[in-house]
């Protein structure tokens, strides 16, 4: 018998419609299932129903995560809860819950949850905050430009639209509102996010998933001539994607372009390396080739460049 199909893996939309609906079960409402009071102790035991509180439980296959913050007499939020939808996130090495005003007798968190105290518009039985209330508070719990690589990926997934990205803004102070222009849904990853923030950082002119005739769609083209191409280990592994790429970048340098690679591992962990080589290479643009004569010296050509 032929193995069958890996399932393909479910996008950020499809996990937060997921995700969003899922409630803890109280004694009654397990009743109302048909579940014997004298039973409901028996399936805890028996790890076929997990106990949150007093009252409290969810069925079994639930996350980690999502248990650890219903335990909590919490909702999943912030940049826990984007992760566990697929969204971008840099850095994650706590569990972020969302906490109601006013909530008592609450059991007391180690130092790997960060609570945040606020009201939401989310019914008192969801084990998740709204995501656009998550989208905001991620902006208080990460630098900047994570920040805006988080939303930019939200944006891109489908999970919020151009609606929504204003509602988070308005969750936020006035003085946020001024990152909306630093915002583009064409990213298609964090690290990308992350390069076009350093390179508008740097006052060059960004061009966002250029289709060039001859090489396909590239990352950037970075002041008319330098393509950056964010690459990962999950799309540029093994040698036929290297072949590809060496194929795309002759094709590329063929009509003037000068392409580099910086990888994400040093994009998200050693930024201040991958800025200091932008700076040298931007610091050696090329110089515009006489259009005219270009063909009869040899030159690359018709809207071709030539190195110093």
């Amino acid at each position: 018998m032929a193995a069958e199909e890996e399932e393909e893996e479910k996008t950020p939309r499809e996990l937060a419609e997921e995700i969003r609906p899922i409630t803890f079960l109280s004694r009654a409402a397990l009743i109302d299932e048909g579940i014997r009071a004298r039973h409901i102790a028996h399936l805890v035991a028996n790890g076929e129903l997990i106990r949150l509180r007093n009252g409290r439980y969810v069925k079994t296959g639930m996350s980690v995560d999502l248990v650890r913050a219903g335990r909590l007499g919490a909702r999943l939020d912030c940049i826990s809860l984007l992760r566990a939808i697929g969204i971008f996130v840099h850095t994650h090495d706590r569990l972020h819950v969302q906490v109601e005003h006013g909530s008592t007798r609450l059991p007391a968190p180690d130092e790997s949850v960060v609570r945040h105290w606020r009201r939401s518009s989310r019914d008192r039985g969801h084990l998740t905050a709204d995501v656009v209330e998550a989208l905001a508070q991620s902006f208080r719990c990460q630098s900047l430009r994570e920040a805006i690589a988080t939303l930019d990926s939200a944006w891109h997934h489908g999970v919020v639209d151009e609606e929504k990205v204003k509602r988070v803004f308005d969750l936020l102070p006035r003085r946020y509102r001024r990152l909306r222009a630093l915002l583009d849904r064409r990213a298609e990853s964090g690290p990308e996010s992350l390069m076009r923030l350093m390179l508008r950082g740097l006052g060059c002119h960004v061009d966002v998933q250029v289709e060039i005739r001859g090489v396909g769609r590239v990352d950037f083209v970075v002041d008319g001539w330098l393509i950056v191409e964010c690459d990962s280990k999950k799309y540029h592994e093994g040698w036929d994607n290297e072949k590809r790429d060496r194929r795309r970048d002759f094709a590329a340098a063929a009509q003037g372009y000068v392409t580099i690679r910086p990888i994400a591992e040093d994009i998200l962990y050693n930024p201040e390396k991958v800025l200091a080589m932008l700076k040298q290479v931007l610091a050696h643009p090329p110089y515009r080739i006489d259009v005219q004569n270009s063909a009869m010296r040899g030159g690359v050509g018709r809207g071709g460049w030539e190195m110093w």
